[in-house]
């Protein structure tokens, strides 16, 4: 009996603040939000696993709950309609992450590479293919200064005419037959 009379001491006070915070006081809305926190962050731990998952839901349900608590009718439990409210806006985050990771591809490699210089340099030495130097160096020159200066070097196909001396129909035959080659080369053809 007695967690049924705390539970009913607090809807009373949770109605009676949202009630004034209606009539427009403050401290009883910052109070009420205050105290809301730990009930808010419970109900989105039962949709959301990760604690800056569910911290991002508890804030979107507090600015639902600024934006339309107009709506709520002092006459009626208040812990029901933020329940409400609540489980609508961790649903709707369910639903967001996934048409988000239907579109989107997390690596976490890539955030690495944002936070540590040193992580490029490490993925590009991983994510070299076994025997790719050798192989461009087998290449004929004209193929191997193509590859170089259009890929390598990243130079657009006028940079690189200008640089080579070549046409830019050369370059582009010469990287095309430079691509054949090494995809042959690297396969085992």
């Amino acid at each position: 009996m007695p967690d049924d009379n705390r539970v009913a001491t607090r809807e009373a006070e949770w109605s009676r603040w949202m009630a004034a915070a209606q009539d427009g006081d403050r401290a009883a809305y910052e109070r009420l939000l205050r105290e809301i926190l730990p009930f808010l962050r419970g109900l989105a731990g039962r949709y959301h696993r990760t604690a800056d998952q569910r911290e991002d839901v508890v804030q979107d349900i507090l600015l639902t709950l600024h934006r339309v608590r107009h709506t709520y009718d002092p006459a009626r439990p208040f812990s029901h309609w933020l329940a409400t409210l609540a489980s609508r806006r961790s649903i709707d985050a369910l639903r967001r992450r996934g048409r988000t990771e239907r579109v989107e591809v997390f690596d976490e490699l890539a955030y690495e590479t944002f936070s540590d210089p040193a992580a490029n340099r490490e993925m590009s030495a991983r994510d070299e293919a076994p025997g790719l130097h050798s192989a461009i160096a087998t290449l004929p020159e004209g193929q191997r200064q193509a590859l170089e200066l259009l890929k390598l070097r990243e130079l657009s196909l006028a940079e690189a005419s200008q640089l080579s001396g070549k046409s830019v129909s050369a370059l582009k035959v010469n990287m095309h037959r430079a691509l054949k080659a090494l995809r042959a080369r690297l396969k085992g053809d």
